[in-house]
């Protein structure tokens, strides 16, 4: 399964969450390691529930980007 997955640039580094996977986040100084880390929090949310024999939910967030003229 794909789960689409938000980053965010803050002040002090980067913060990320899975919008299917309510709670599912992560935070690291870099790009790169946010996204190491959220990979890693999918995979341990899933395997929580899984492991509570709660149900997966399935990816249905999907991606867009509106663009709006310069003011």
């Amino acid at each position: 399964m794909k789960y689409l997955v938000v980053i965010e640039e803050t002040k002090t580094g980067f913060g990320a969450y899975v919008p299917d996977l309510p709670g599912c986040i992560a935070v690291g100084s870099t790009r790169a390691e946010v996204t190491r880390l959220i990979h890693e929090a999918v995979q341990l949310h899933l395997e929580s529930l899984a492991g509570d024999g709660l149900p997966i939910p399935m990816p249905h967030s999907s991606p867009d980007v509106v663009e709006v003229g310069d003011h």
